[in-house]
């Protein structure tokens, strides 16, 4: 049986460049609707670049902070994909 972080980790891989999804959206469909903050306390500690989780963003559209550079990185790191603009 997966935990918890471990399903995280698959939905966020799956994650296409270009696309986002919100903290919100990463835990329902890692099977854990409520726990949002779960999700971002996740990514914080996310350093395997297999996993991106600059693509993880809030609900109310705010980028998020980001464990490698901070926000204006993740930024950055969004708009080359073409997420942003």
């Amino acid at each position: 049986m997966k935990t918890f972080a471990e399903k995280v980790k698959e939905v966020v891989k799956k994650i296409p460049k270009g696309k986002v999804l919100t903290y919100a959206q990463v835990a329902a469909k890692a099977g854990s609707s409520n726990a949002s903050r779960a999700v971002g306390s996740l990514m914080a500690k996310n350093f395997d670049p297999a996993i991106p989780c600059h693509r993880v963003i809030r609900s109310d559209g705010k980028i998020g902070n980001y464990n490698r550079g901070g926000s204006k990185a993740k930024e950055a790191l969004l708009r080359k994909e073409g997420a942003i603009k």
